[in-house]
């Protein structure tokens, strides 16, 4: 069995046919999927997805691209969120430094307060990473939560050794299958087995035989053949490893104890 740690199947590319995409995730031998919220406008469908798929699992948090539109209502409205569902970790949530225009005060105040709601409730989170890993760093080193997972890592090996040393897993998905992306590919092949799970981040982050084309958490398998291959070993033992580090990160995780 494999998990996807990483899956907005809750957002509008997937409202035509999610049922199908849930099933075909299912056949694939995807046991797991997990949807993390990105806005207090999605918690809703999140909860919803999460109640007609009993293979899907919330999460829930204010995504940093999404801070300009919040409201500081929207941080108590994600606190009755989490006391209410009891979802499996806080996110997505994090810094991202690519998107222009941007406030990088007003992301961070919205993601260490959010930090903050994760350790009270003692809930790992899921980060967004983007363009941002040592500001990230710097402020799970000021607020310590309960671990989590860094979503499309493609950091240093350096920047990977800090958030292992925090407690984290690093998530890897569409990005490593592109035979130029040498160094993810190489941080792939060569971090320890235990910091790695596995993710689609579907309908984004394609992989590379889906280009262009809307990625489906079906494709989890053939990603984690590419990872197997990495790392020279067969896909039954990355299958096992990686869904055995999904459960580690994510105590909340159903039917993996």
């Amino acid at each position: 069995m494999l998990v996807d740690t990483h899956c907005h199947l809750d957002a509008a590319e997937f409202d035509a046919d999610r049922t199908a995409v849930a099933d075909a995730a299912t056949l694939a031998g995807v046991g797991m999927i997990v949807v993390p919220a990105v806005e207090r406008a999605n918690f809703g469908a999140v909860a919803s997805v999460c109640r007609d798929y009993p293979h899907c699992v919330a999460a829930y948090g204010i995504h940093p691209m999404y801070v300009p539109q919040a409201r500081d209502e929207d941080l108590e409205a994600l606190r009755d969120t989490v006391l209410r569902e009891h979802p499996l970790a806080v996110g997505e949530i994090g810094l991202d430094r690519f998107v222009e225009p941007r406030d990088d005060r007003r992301q961070e105040r919205y993601f260490t307060a959010q930090l903050e709601l994760a350790r009270e409730t003692s809930l790992p989170v899921l980060l967004h990473v983007r363009r941002a890993i040592d500001p990230v760093l710097k402020q799970l080193r000021r607020c310590r939560v309960s671990g989590g997972i860094a979503h499309a890592f493609n950091g240093s090996r350096q920047q990977a050794d800090e958030f292992i040393k925090l407690g984290f897993k690093l998530g890897f998905g569409g990005a490593m299958t592109f035979p130029r992306a040498s160094r993810i590919r190489e941080l792939a092949a060569t971090l320890p087995l235990d910091a790695i799970v596995l993710e689609t981040d579907a309908p984004d982050i394609p992989p590379e035989w889906r280009v262009g084309a809307r990625n489906t958490p079906d494709q989890l398998p053939r990603i984690a053949q590419v990872l197997a291959d990495l790392r020279g070993i067969e896909l039954q033992a990355v299958a096992a490893a990686t869904t055995a580090n999904a459960a580690a990160v994510l105590p909340r995780l159903p039917m993996l104890h």
